[in-house]
C-alpha cells in the first residue's frame, strides 16, 4: 500500500512538472508579444493579481495561502528570468564585436563574460587563473586592447587601478568600464583615462555572481568625464530589468561605506563575538531563535566571502570613518543604556528604529 501511494506521488510530481513546462511555453509567447509591442517585461500589477488569485484559490482548496504564494513567486521568478534572457538574445549586438574581460575567470568576471556573450559579443578573457572557460584566453591582457570594441575590467581593486593607469598610455578606442565595488582608489586613473580622450565609465553591479535574474537588482553608473560612455554601458543593461542608478564616484563611496562597509563590519563583529565566546555552534543551535537564525545565516555567508576583498572595501574607502564610528558609538550606547538601567532610553532607540524603517518602506513603495 505504501509503495502504491508513493507511486501516485511520483505520477503527480511528473504531472506538476509537465504543467510547469506548458506554462513556460506560454511565458515564451507572452515575452515575444511584449517585445513586439515594446512593453516592459515586468508587470507588478499583474504579478499581484496572479498571487491574489492563487491565495484565494488555495484557501478554497484547503491549502495554505502562504504555500500558494511561495509557489507562484517561484514560478513568476522563473518566468521573468526566461523573458529577460530571451529579450537579451533578441536585442543582441552583431557577433563581430570583440569584447575583452580582464579578470574574466573570477566570479564576477565570469558573470560579465557570460552577460556580454548573451548579447552577441565575441568574448575573450585575460586572467592569470588556469580555470577552464568557454572563451578564448589571452596570455597578456594588453594584447587584446587594440582590437576590442569593449573592455570590462573585473580585477581586484588595486589591480584594477593599475590596469586603468596602463590603459591610459595605450589609449584604447574601445568602450572601457570597471566593476569595482569601491571607487576611491580608482578616481584618479579613471579621470586620467577620460582626460586622455578614452570612452570610459565606472559601474558597480549590486549583486553577486550567482544572480540570474536582474529584476529588483541595482547597477550603479558613475560618470568620470565621458557622458557618452555612461550611456553606452547603460544601454547594455537596458534589455534587463535591473534598476539603473547614476551617481558620482564620491557619492558612491560615501553611501557604500554604509551599504557594504557598515553591514560587513557588523556581521564580522557578530561572528567574531561568537567565535570568541567559547560557546560551541552546536550548543547555540539547540537554543536558536528566529532572529538568531536569520542573523547567523547572513553572518555565515559573509564568513565565506573573499577576506582580501572585504578588507579592501573597508580600508580603501575614503569615507570609512563615519559608519565605523557610528557602529562603535551605537554598540557602546546600547551597552550603557542596559548597564545603567535606562529603560526609557532603550525604548527610545527601538522607537527610533521603527520610525526609520517605516520611512524606508514608504520610500520603497
Amino acid at each position: 500500500m505504501l509503495e502504491q501511494l508513493r507511486q501516485q506521488l511520483t505520477e503527480l510530481d511528473l504531472e506538476l512538472l509537465e504543467l510547469v513546462a506548458r506554462r513556460q511555453k506560454v511565458v515564451a509567447q507572452i515575452g515575444q508579444m511584449k517585445r513586439d509591442s515594446g512593453q516592459a517585461t515586468r508587470d507588478f500589477a499583474r504579478e499581484k493579481r496572479v498571487i491574489d488569485i492563487a491565495r484565494t484559490h488555495a484557501d478554497g482548496l484547503g491549502l495554505s495561502p502562504d504555500l500558494a504564494q511561495q509557489i507562484m513567486q517561484l514560478l513568476i521568478g522563473v518566468s521573468l528570468e526566461k523573458q529577460e534572457r530571451d529579450r537579451l538574445a533578441h536585442v543582441a549586438h552583431p557577433t563581430d564585436r570583440p569584447a575583452l574581460v580582464i579578470g574574466g575567470a573570477g566570479q564576477m568576471g565570469r558573470w560579465f563574460a557570460d552577460f556580454l556573450a548573451s548579447q552577441g559579443f565575441e568574448v575573450r578573457v585575460a586572467d592569470p587563473s588556469t580555470a577552464e572557460l568557454p572563451y578564448p584566453r589571452l596570455e597578456e591582457w594588453q594584447a587584446g586592447v587594440a582590437d576590442s570594441d569593449l573592455i570590462a575590467v573585473a580585477a581586484p581593486i588595486k589591480v584594477t587601478a593599475q590596469i586603468l593607469d596602463e590603459l591610459r598610455s595605450l589609449r584604447p578606442t574601445a568602450l572601457v568600464f570597471d566593476i569595482s565595488s569601491l571607487k576611491s582608489p580608482l578616481r584618479e586613473p579613471l579621470r586620467a583615462l577620460a582626460d586622455a580622450g578614452c570612452r570610459v565609465t565606472s559601474i558597480h553591479p549590486m549583486f553577486g555572481p550567482s544572480t540570474r535574474l536582474l529584476s529588483g537588482r541595482h547597477v550603479i553608473f558613475s560618470d568620470v568625464g565621458h557622458a557618452g560612455a555612461v550611456a553606452e554601458v547603460r544601454a547594455l543593461f537596458a534589455p534587463t530589468m535591473a534598476e539603473q542608478v547614476v551617481m558620482s564616484l564620491e557619492d558612491h563611496d560615501r553611501l557604500i561605506a554604509y551599504v557594504l562597509g557598515l553591514s560587513h563590519a557588523l556581521n564580522i563583529a557578530f561572528f567574531t563575538a561568537l567565535c570568541e565566546s567559547g560557546e560551541a555552534a552546536s550548543s547555540l543551535a539547540q537554543m536558536s531563535s528566529t532572529t538568531f537564525d536569520a542573523q547567523l545565516g547572513i553572518a555565515g555567508n559573509i564568513a565565506q566571502e573573499n577576506p582580501y576583498l572585504y578588507f579592501e572595501i573597508q580600508k580603501l574607502n575614503d569615507y570609512r570613518a563615519a559608519p565605523m564610528a557610528a557602529l562603535k558609538s551605537a554598540i557602546n550606547r546600547v551597552a550603557h543604556l542596559v548597564d545603567s538601567g535606562d529603560e526609557a532610553g532603550f525604548v527610545k532607540l527601538m522607537e527610533n528604529g521603527r520610525e526609520y524603517f517605516r520611512g524606508r518602506q514608504v520610500e520603497g513603495q
